[in-house]
Formats: structure tokens, sequence, C-alpha cells
């Protein structure tokens, strides 16, 4: 089983569509995928079409599941979760689909006990996932936008991390500072926990012939950051952020349709990049020229 946390430290760039995208497409292609919603805004759930309402619900939410497990209560992670291999039933030879998702106050009162409970609290997510490596191929963790005992738990839970970036130079500096934080997280856990950086995706980019300076410079800056961005990167589509509203992500609304094929792509380069060392890894050229020149 492999843990892949999509993580940044600035919100609004598409890390959520990146996460449940990424998790649909998996799933699509055999393999039996448990997103994990780690963000009390719960976009994921909402993004899969499961929104914790009522107090009867509460118990099903990851925040609850994790303030048991802080307190030494053991809870079945099973009994909880929820399966959504109804929305890649229909593609053949497609794995399965399942969430952990979340509500907002039981996932801020964990956050306030990992906080609370410190550093050694850190790998509570990962200990609970270990427990589960029979049962999923891949689990693709979606996290806050900001520092925070949240993002530090989903860090220190993942195998691989892969951070997202727009091109606004806001975006840029909040990638660069998600790796520089990735590297610390083996010394804060004692050696527990070991995330490796994977890349970072350009979303919501444009096509050459629109591309403005800004654009430009941000692609050379993730090169200059060392963020190792992907060849691929996602154009900006209404199809992906309309799918929201559907439940179902836009990987599998548009299989065939460019949404679907850029998740695709950047899918088999994530894949292949687990399995190569850094210095293998196929980057995007540089812009020079006049194309830099826009």
């Amino acid at each position: 089983m492999k843990v892949i946390a999509v993580a940044t430290q600035k919100g609004g760039v598409g890390k959520t569509s990146t996460t449940v995208n990424l998790g649909a497409g998996l799933a699509l292609g055999g393999a039996r995928v448990l997103i994990v919603d780690l963000d009390p805004q719960a976009q994921a759930g909402t993004a899969l079409g499961v929104n914790l309402a009522g107090e009867d619900q509460l118990s099903r939410s990851l925040g609850w599941v994790l303030q048991a497990r802080l307190q030494g209560m053991r809870m079945d992670v099973a009994t909880v979760w929820f399966d959504r291999s109804e929305l890649v039933a229909e593609f053949e030879d497609a794995g399965t689909l399942h969430l952990l998702a979340c509500e907002e106050s039981t996932m801020t009162a964990a956050q306030d006990l990992i906080h609370k409970k410190g550093y050694q609290s850190t790998p509570v997510l990962r200990r609970m996932l270990m427990e589960l490596e029979d049962q999923f191929d891949f689990v693709v963790i979606d996290t806050p936008p900001a520092v925070s005992s949240l993002s530090a738990t989903a860090l220190a839970a993942a195998d691989y991390v892969i951070t997202v970036c727009v091109p606004e130079y806001p975006a840029l500096k909040g990638a660069a500072a998600t790796r520089g934080t990735v590297a610390y997280v083996k010394d804060r856990t004692g050696g527990e926990c070991d995330p490796q950086y994977l890349g970072a995706v350009l979303n919501r980019s444009n096509p050459p012939s629109r591309w403005k300076a800004q654009e430009v410079n941000i692609r050379n800056g993730m090169l200059d950051a060392n963020l190792a961005p992907f060849e691929t990167d996602v154009r900006s589509d209404n199809r992906i952020s309309d799918s929201f509203a559907y439940g179902v992500p836009s990987v599998l609304r548009f299989a065939s349709h460019p949404p679907g094929k850029m998740y695709g792509e950047l899918m088999g380069q994530i894949l292949t990049r687990m399995s190569q060392p850094e210095e293998k890894w196929e980057l995007p050229e540089r812009i020079e020229g006049e194309a830099a020149g826009v």
C-alpha cells in the first residue's frame, strides 16, 4: 500500500481536485483506493458525493476516529468509511473507491488534541492506515491548506508528498514551503515517518498561446525552487470545478475528454516517479527565448 498526501500551504489552488481525481483515476485503473479527507472544510467528501450532516453521522467522521485513537480507544475504521465504488462501477476492470469522510467540528477537535499532545501524536494517522495495508493499494490524503497539526499529521502518514501550484506568485511560495517542511518530518517523528517529496502539479494552467509573463515566471520558478514539476500540468477547465456539484470527479465524468486525459497522464508520471530515484525524474524544459518574453 502506498500513501500519497497532496499538500500545500496556499489555499485555493486545486489541492482537493487533485486529490479526488488522482484517487478516482487510480481506482479507474483497477486499484483499491482509499481517499482520506483530513481538511475540516470537508471538500473531498463533497467531491465524492458525501456530506456528513446531523448528529447521527458525526460518529462516521474521521475527526471522531482520530480523537478516539488519541485517547487510547480503538475503533474499526471499516465501520466508518464510505464505499464510493459505484462511481467507477461502469468502467471495465475498475477497482474500488472508499472514503474516510470529515466534518468540521469533530476534525477541529481532533486538531486541537493533536496540538495539545505534541509531536509524539503526529504519527496517529499513519499507524491507523498501516492497519489497512492489506485492504488498499493506494491511500490519497487531502490536507488543510495551512501549517497546522493536521497538515503535519498528513505528512507523517504519507510515503509520498505531492504539492500543487497555480500560475500565481503566492502559490509558488506556498508550494516551496511545503517541500521544505517534508524534510523535517523524519526528525520530528524520531524516524518513524519518512515521506518522500514526489513533485509539484501546476494546476489551472494555460496553453502556450495564452501564456503571460507571470505564468512563464512561475513555470521557471518551479524549476528554480527545486519543486520538480511534473511534465503534465492541468489546464484550466470549468468541467473540473463543475464536477463538485455532481459528487463525481471529472476524471470519471469526462474520462475521454481533456480533464480525464490530463489526469490520466499525470497519474502515469506520478507512478513512474514512485519507482525511480529523483535524479532520473523527467522534468519540463525551462522556458527560454521568445516564449520567455511574452
